[in-house]
């Protein structure tokens, strides 16, 4: 049962964008609970929105789930509603949800979402998220069948993001950074269950090959565990591996950007 509406965007909290959403939604379905999932996605990131919708997606209610991170507005990409364990998911088909509607055990419906009949005219060219997305999800909580957006299409035409992989070597992991949150800590790929495989444990020291550079970290709870200004790897909210600086900006000091690749290994 559809329960609520969220709302990932990239429009930042400067500028009135969020508010516009929020209006919509609240003029064709006022009874509906807005949940703003975040609106400081970088500008463009893709793959940042994709990781931060997926990761909260297990603790939010069943229901409609807009994902705005959209460079492509105006151009050829199109705009979709995507049914996915009693979920629909209503963004730009750029894999912004490809994640998330894996996590929530796979699509098994979409459509274009292309009859303007339940868009907010006139549409800005560059404000999908006012214009067709809002108004779509209202119309969806009150009833409408995500059929009656547009065809169906097929789920292998479906843009998706390749999933973040990990991978166990003889004595090590590999991996790569999935995101870097607004405070530095870089999120890798890599499970605490792959270290637990190696026989990590927390106290231990990491073995951290960054292209050819190589760390030893220590292993902790928590960044709070070693002092101010210390590098430090943990187990994130997520279950993955993090790396982070206590009181600072982990992927600026080392230069890990989304997608770097990350090697761990026991130390001695």
């Amino acid at each position: 049962m559809t329960s609520v509406i969220t709302l990932l965007t990239d429009y930042g909290l400067e500028d009135g964008y969020v508010a516009a959403c929020h209006g919509v939604i609240a003029g064709i379905a006022p009874e509906a609970r807005v949940i703003d999932v975040c609106h400081l996605i970088p500008s463009g990131d893709v793959r940042r929105g994709a990781a931060v919708l997926a990761q909260t997606i297990p603790y939010l209610p069943l229901g409609i789930h807009i994902g705005a991170v959209d460079p492509g507005a105006g151009g050829a990409r199109r705009a979709v509603a995507v049914e996915a364990g009693g979920r629909v998911f209503i963004g730009p088909d750029n894999g912004v949800l490809s994640w998330a509607v894996h996590a929530s055990g796979g699509a098994v419906a979409a459509y274009e979402i292309s009859n303007s009949a339940h868009f907010l005219h006139p549409v800005s060219p560059t404000f999908h998220g006012r214009d067709v997305f809002a108004p779509v999800a209202g119309r969806l909580f009150g009833g409408l069948p995500p059929a009656a957006l547009g065809p169906e299409v097929p789920l292998s035409r479906l843009v998706s993001l390749p999933e973040p992989t990990s991978q166990l070597r003889e004595g090590s992991v590999e991996g790569e950074v999935v995101s870097v949150d607004r405070y530095g800590n870089t999120q890798l790929s890599i499970a605490a269950g792959d270290l637990q495989a190696l026989g990590v444990r927390v106290g231990d020291t990491l073995g951290v090959w960054l292209g050819r550079r190589q760390l030893a970290l220590p292993f902790r709870e928590t960044y709070a565990a070693v002092p101010p200004g210390e590098l430090v790897a943990f187990a994130d909210s997520a279950g993955l591996i993090a790396i982070a600086i206590n009181c600072g900006d982990a992927a600026q000091r080392l230069g890990l950007p989304p997608g770097a690749h990350v090697r761990l290994s026991p130390t001695p």
